[in-house]
Order: C-alpha cells, then structure tokens, then sequence
C-alpha cells in the first residue's frame, strides 16, 4: 500500500494541497467548514504527517543537543534530568553525548588540548544532527573559554563557564556561609574548615562564604584551623588528625565535600572522637552514601535538577534569538542530619 501524503487528503477534500498544508500547520486561517473537512479526509484516510519532513521545511528539529564531560560523576545526572524535565514540557527532545572525561583525563583539568578533540567530535556530531543549540555540563566548574566552537549556535554551559557564554551555576559562597551560620545558632565558635583545591573555584567561593560568617560572627580566626584539602577522603582524614593535635582543638569542622568528611569521620573513630558529642561534622554536595553512615552526615544540598531546568529555560530562550534572563543564583539548602550537635560544656 502506498504512503497517503497531502496530494491524496487534497484531492478527497476537494481543496488544495495549500489548504491541507495550511490546516495541519496551523499558518493561516481557513474557513471552519473547509478546516472541518479536510481534518475528517485526514481521520478517515489514517494520514501521518512525515514529522522530520515537515521539520526540515520550517528549519525546526525541535532536538537539542547535551555534551556531559562524564555520565558518573555525580553531579551529572541530575542536571541531565533537570534538562530533560523543562524539555519536556517544551514538547522538546535531547540528544545526548558522553565524553567519558573523569576515566579518560582523571582531575587533570588543565590538560584541555588532551581533551579538545572528544568535545570537537561531540559537537560536530551534534551538528550534523540538526540540534538547534547546545548544553555542556562540565563534571567541575571552571572556565572553558575557547574549548569548542558551535559554529554560530547557541549554548549554555552549567557546572562550568566561560568569559562570553550563558552559564548556569548554583551559589557555593552562600552555601558555606549558610553551613557556618548552622554551627554559630548551635554554639560553635572555633570551627576548622578542610578546603578542596584552591585552584577550583568552588573551594575559594566557598572559603569566601567562611571567612564571611567568621567576620560576621567575630569567630576567632585562626589560620591553624584552615586545612587544605584535595576532595579525597584522604586529605580529610590526615587533617583532622592534624586539627587535634592542636592545642585548642576545634569542636566543628567544616569539609568543603562529603568525600573528605568521611575521612573526618574515619580519623575521629581511630582518636576515639565521637561525632556529634565530642566533634560536629557538616559535609557539602549531599551524596547519597552521606545519609547511610553511622551518624548519617549534616550536608549541604546542591540545587542540581533546578540548574540543569534552568539552562534548558535559557538554552530554549536563545534559539528564539531572545536573551536568556538574568536570575538570582539558585541556592544550595541544608540536609539536617545526625552529625551535628552544640560543643560539649566540660
């Protein structure tokens, strides 16, 4: 049986192919009696419009393209089903690509010409696909200036930047400040803080957010108490142990991811410090091991899904050639555990 097309739904009707063309697409009015027509020759002969014929006429896929440096790390999916749910809702569909950075290049970050070539390729095979723009969800945030060119269509980057794009990012400075002030409302006054890398952005943002609440609350600033992490549950667990063996110990410690609060927690069970009673713990990022340890962690929660719905808001904004607005950083939001407690009196 041969394909109905819109010759045949026409020439039922008794109408033109304009007519039928001009009903299924919404473009012009046509008169109700002859819209009603041709809509019941289009019921009665079961006809299918060819979505991607159609698509290609009016320049329209209605596909956008995602570029994840890495599908496991942990921030990722979450932002993906952000994207994916505003999509939705935009009766919009996604195409998806998985450079594979955190097995292929590790934390070497500034290796950018080791990787430059896989972000090429995705965005070439997102091209040639016909996505109409693109998201690119870094695995840590950083600027990405000159990384890729989408030759000429538009693009949002989340979880990472660069000097002249949209980016959509969460607000680490206030987080921290948030966490410290928790501590002050529960007592705490000296307070450690083990930071990640202060080359990364989130680490000196989220300092920024320490010494903010340190200054506010007139905390004693010591910079004995400053550790300097590198996000593994290592570094987490060699400083502590270092945070106690000063002379006027913390009664809180602040680590700047759940990871490293781990080793916090491992090197408080080794010195026999228990959390919450000799020793307040507050992690960052919210992971899920995080509510299964014994205590579960106090941690602050990232605004993952709500950055990914946003770029998707902005991304969909820029193909219209309208401008993406400009909103308040989403915010990160405490998750109440077992890991913290007011500092023991005696």
């Amino acid at each position: 049986m041969s394909e109905i097309g819109i010759k045949d739904i026409a020439a039922k009707a008794n109408v033109s192919t304009a007519t039928v063309s001009y009903v299924l697409n919404g473009t012009r009015n046509v008169k109700l009696k002859t819209r009603e027509r041709v809509l019941r020759v289009i019921e009665e002969m079961n006809y299918k419009p060819n979505n991607a014929a159609q698509s290609l006429k009016r320049k329209r896929t209605n596909t956008i393209g995602v570029i994840a440096e890495d599908v496991t790390v942990f921030n990722v999916p979450e932002i993906i089903d952000g994207i994916n749910d505003c999509a939705d809702r935009m009766d919009m569909h996604i195409l998806l690509t998985n450079l594979r950075l955190d097995k292929r290049i590790g934390r070497d970050f500034d290796r950018v010409e080791s990787y430059r070539h896989y972000a090429d390729n995705a965005v070439s095979e997102l091209l040639s696909k016909q996505v109409e723009g693109i998201i690119y969800i870094g695995v840590h945030p950083r600027d990405l200036t000159g990384l890729i060119d989408t030759s000429g269509k538009p693009i949002v980057y989340t979880y990472c930047y660069t000097q002249k794009d949209v980016s959509i990012q969460y607000h680490d400075e206030q987080a921290s400040y948030e966490a410290m002030t928790y501590l002050v409302t529960k007592g705490h006054k000296r307070i450690g803080i083990i930071s990640g890398a202060m080359d990364s952005i989130p680490s000196r943002l989220r300092f920024n957010g320490f010494y903010k609440a340190v200054t506010e609350y007139e905390l004693p600033f010591d910079p004995q108490l400053i550790k300097m992490g590198n996000w593994e549950a290592e570094s987490g667990y060699r400083l502590t142990r270092e945070l106690f063996e000063l002379e006027v110990r913390p009664t809180a410690i602040l680590a700047m991811n759940d990871v490293m609060a781990v080793g916090v927690m491992r090197a408080a069970a080794e010195m026999n410090i228990q959390i919450p009673r000799d020793l307040s713990v507050i992690g960052f990022d919210n992971r899920e091991f995080s509510e299964y340890l014994i205590p579960r962690i106090t941690t602050m929660d990232l605004p993952l899904h709500e950055i990914g719905y946003r770029a998707m808001e902005s991304l969909s904004l820029l193909i219209k050639g309208e401008q993406a607005e400009l909103k308040p950083m989403p915010k990160c939001r405490l998750i109440e555990r077992d890991s913290v407690a007011p500092p023991r009196t005696s």
